[in-house]
């Protein structure tokens, strides 16, 4: 029977899909409207010192026919009164025992986080989440991403946090940075209790073209901004592997980036999570779709014979290896089944054009033919098909043992005995 309650570094929750902090935690009525529909948990937008908002705050990338692909915004954090925000998450407590409700804090000195820390736990939160990664707006205030891109700033803070908190201390982690490692341990020798990745990516998400003005546009300018959605998902789940697998790195992780279905989700536990966050696909589709969340991730645990979410964390990362270390005596090559293809030789252009010329035209024929000699197996093809399973990559048998960079005779470098 599979069982998705969690508990991610002594925080309890129902199941392992939380709101990440942003406009769909802004309100008490839309926690309790999220946990309502199966919410296990919802970060607090982030809370701090009184800001404005400007307006418009959104930019987006449709690509095709995918709308929203990528998510831009310019929006920063709370600008309703820090009591009335502590009044509603004191009423969800009340309300919603049992789920996790987490308060994401963002202030500048010692006194203030130590204050904010002592108001959020008066009214009962089950942790906390150090917001060190918006790349807009208030990192030029030394706040946001630019404690996130400093390791030592962020451990200071970190620590400070540490000194006043009696429940988690969750570090959110900036992708605006060369390496996520260095981010992820600094927040660990200041004695986070877990980290959760990756914030929003730096970004101008388009232009308009009738008025050459960058979008979202406020007053005929704009603002670079954060980045999410669908789009990013590649490098969250890249970043949250490369933690995982850091051999000095202990803390749990609670992925974020992009998801938007089931499959998403067992994609980041796969790649070393233990929770998930969720943003932008609720902003496109609302709370409802935690109800396909629940089913297929429950669904799938099921069929692998597994009983909880963690029994996925980290099985692919595991399996992530350094290029050197691949073997290149592995090989593959592409398949085209001749009573799927519909002859629109998108196959042959592609690999003509942009790759390694090994698909031919013969006289008398539309089907693509592979030159299977020549065909150093790219994926390129299989890619481009839009036919599922019209083009497969086959494994080739070449009867040669594993052989790796380092021992390759081409290797310049190579260590012979």
């Amino acid at each position: 029977m599979i069982d998705l309650n969690v508990n991610f570094a002594g925080i309890k929750s129902p199941n392992p899909f939380w709101l990440a902090s942003a406009p769909p935690t802004n309100t008490g009525y839309q926690v309790m409207k999220a946990f309502r529909s199966g919410w296990g948990g919802a970060v607090w937008k982030t809370l701090g010192q009184p800001i404005v908002n400007v307006s418009s705050r959104y930019g987006a990338l449709h690509y095709r026919d995918k709308r929203m692909m990528g998510f831009n915004n310019i929006e920063l954090i709370t600008d309703r009164p820090l009591e009335a925000n502590l009044a509603e998450m004191a009423e969800v407590k009340k309300n919603f025992p049992h789920h996790a409700l987490i308060a994401s804090l963002m202030f500048e000195g010692k006194e203030e986080w130590h204050d904010g820390i002592r108001r959020c736990e008066d009214v009962g939160v089950d942790g906390f989440e150090l917001n060190y990664g918006c790349p807009h707006g208030m990192c030029e205030r030394g706040m946001g991403s630019a404690v996130g891109q400093n390791p030592a700033v962020a451990e200071k803070i970190t620590s400070w946090v540490k000194e006043a908190a009696t429940k988690p201390v969750i570090v959110k982690l900036t992708p605006n940075i060369t390496d996520i490692t260095a981010a992820g341990l600094a927040a660990q020798r200041g004695g986070a209790d877990a980290v959760s990745l990756i914030n929003t990516i730096n970004s101008v998400t388009g232009i308009d073209l009738k008025t050459m003005e960058p979008n979202p546009r406020v007053g005929g300018f704009s603002s670079h901004g954060g980045y999410c959605g669908p789009a990013v998902k590649p490098i969250a789940l890249n970043m949250v592997s490369e933690l995982y697998n850091h051999p000095d790195f202990k803390l749990p992780i609670s992925g974020i980036g992009g998801i938007e279905t089931w499959a998403d989700c067992v994609e980041f536990f796969l790649m070393g999570a233990s929770t998930v966050q969720v943003c932008t696909a609720v902003m496109h589709y609302g709370f409802r779709i935690v109800t396909d969340l629940i089913d297929g991730f429950s669904n799938y645990l099921e069929e692998k014979g597994m009983r909880r979410p963690t029994d996925l964390t980290g099985i692919a990362a595991k399996k992530l290896r350094r290029w050197e270390n691949l073997d290149l005596n592995y090989k593959v090559i592409a398949h085209i089944d001749e009573k799927k293809c519909i002859a629109c030789q998108l196959c042959y252009i592609a690999c003509e054009d942009g790759a390694h010329q090994s698909i031919r035209l013969n006289p008398g024929s539309r089907i693509p033919e592979i030159i299977e000699d020549h065909c150093v197996g790219c994926n390129l093809c299989s890619h481009v098909c839009p036919v599922e399973d019209c083009i497969t990559m086959v494994s080739i048998d070449r009867g040669l043992p594993k052989l790796t960079w380092p021992d390759h005779p081409k290797n310049p470098l190579r260590k012979t005995a």
